[in-house]
Formats: C-alpha cells, structure tokens, sequence
C-alpha cells in the first residue's frame, strides 16, 4: 500500500503544508492511498483492434501516462482492471501496476467491483482513473485525494466545464451548490443534457463505503451496465458528503475515444510544450 509522507514533494502545495510541519513533528497520522485504473475496453470508435488505452500518446501509451502521474503523486499501490486484450495492457503496463480481468464489460461499477477481493486487506481511500485520460497531473490527483480528509468527505469527483457536453456524464447539484447525483448522457432529460459541468471519470472514495455502495446498484438504467456513479447515492444515504472537484482547465480531464480526439491532444500538448 502507498502511503504518503511529508517530504518536501508535498509541501510545494500551500493546501498540505500543516499536514507537512505535523509530520515532520512526529504525528502518527498517515494518509493511505491506492487506485484502481480502468482499462478493460475495446474503444470502438478507435477503428482498432487494439486496446484504447495502448494507442501512443507523446510516444508512449495512454495508459503509461495515467500510471506514471498516479506514481508521481505518491500512489505506488495501483489495480489495472483488464478485460479486452487483457494480456497485451498486462505486457504494457509491466511492473506499474498490477492486473485484475473484467471478464464481461459490464459497466464501470462492474469493473470496479472486480477489485474489491485484491483491496481486501486495504484500508483508506481509493482514487478511480480512467486509462484513456492521459493528462491529468500528479498535483491534481493528490488534491483530489485530500477531499477524503476533509470533514463527513468521504467520496469526491473530478468534473470539467465544456462548451459541448455530448457524451459525457452531468452533474447535478441543488440550490445551494451541493452535489445531488451524476446523470449519464443516455438516462439525462433534455434540461439535464444542457448541463456543462461533467465528470471527467476520475474519483476518489472511502474504499468501505465504496464497495458497500457497489453491492447496492444495478443495471437499471438506459444502458444496462452497473454505473459506478450510482455508488455516490450509497455514501451519502449513508450520512456522508460527497464533493465536486472542478478543473479550471477541461483539457486536462479529456478522454480518447477517437483518432481526431487522440491528434487534438497531441496537438494541445505540443502547444503547451512550446509556451
């Protein structure tokens, strides 16, 4: 299991230096992390026969990419959920992370449940990625992670602002702020669909009230599949709060799902690299 300690990696960011200075006094207080990857699909609309999250990103692939900055966040104990050409990511991947098969595509609450046996012995919280969302930076998943830590917090999601929401998940909140559910793009109402907040698919949660909330879905909904959305309604059932973490840049959140989306990164990140 991971666990982060106060090193002088940390305390660049304003947000944790108290839990620095504490640490380095000799708390005992220690944050555990791990993370669950998603990688089990094929990507159709790739026009590939090849995993998505093997297609090469800025010469490596997608999926090296979300490992690597997961890593440099301080995550060392990550689960690649696999499922289609399960054993090329498995070669991919290589000593990163380690494989769990989705055998069935179920759905991303399906595929997450197939980590609960390997997590048995982990307590703490859990951050959820997508292996396709290759730029989502090492600061952004320690912030992310450190929403857990903050009062009756126990579940937060990484959303985006985008102009042209289509596809992806909305958020809902109520008149006060608060977050109320997340809406897939099939199950939305045609007011719901002009919702430009949207979940980027990464998350971190209590890995308790996770899994608890998983055994309470179903597949009730326009697309058959075990959303892992669903598990949010669980954790705040439950008497506990769940937060919205907004990017302030939406590329960073983008996925692949096409070879246009794949060129328009590559052609962010070489614009980004030359100032």
């Amino acid at each position: 299991m991971a666990k982060w300690y106060g090193n002088g990696f940390w305390s660049r960011d304003p947000r944790f230096e108290s839990w620095h200075l504490r640490l380095m006094k000799g708390s005992p207080s220690i944050n555990t992390i791990a993370s669950i990857v998603l990688a089990g699909g094929k990507g159709v609309r790739m026009n590939s026969d090849l995993p998505k999250v093997l297609h090469i990103f800025q010469g490596k692939p997608l999926i090296v990419h979300v490992l690597d900055n997961l890593r440099k966040a301080g995550v060392s104990d990550i689960y690649v959920i696999v499922g289609y050409r399960g054993e090329m990511v498995i070669e991919a991947i290589g000593g990163r992370a380690k494989p769990v098969w989705q055998y069935e595509q179920l759905g991303t609450g399906h595929a997450v449940m197939q980590a609960e046996e390997a997590l048995a012995g982990f307590t703490g919280s859990l951050i959820v990625a997508c292996g396709d969302v290759p730029l989502i930076r090492p600061e952004t998943f320690r912030s992310l992670a450190a929403e857990t830590g903050k009062g009756s917090v126990k579940a937060a999601v990484l959303t985006m602002m985008l102009d042209n929401p289509t596809g992806y998940g909305r958020i809902l909140i109520n008149a006060s702020g608060n977050f109320v559910r997340i809406v897939e793009e099939k199950d939305a109402t045609p007011e719901e669909k002009k919702i430009r907040e949207v979940n980027t698919g990464t998350y971190v949660f209590d890995k308790r009230l996770l899994f608890e909330g998983l055994r309470h879905i179903n597949t009730d909904n326009a697309q058959g599949e075990y959303y892992l959305p669903d598990a949010l309604q669980h954790i705040m059932t439950a008497g506990f709060g769940v937060k919205t973490v907004p990017l302030s840049d939406p590329t960073e959140g983008s996925g692949v799902n096409t070879r246009e989306e794949l060129q328009r990164l590559e052609e962010y990140s070489r614009t980004m690299a030359t100032g």
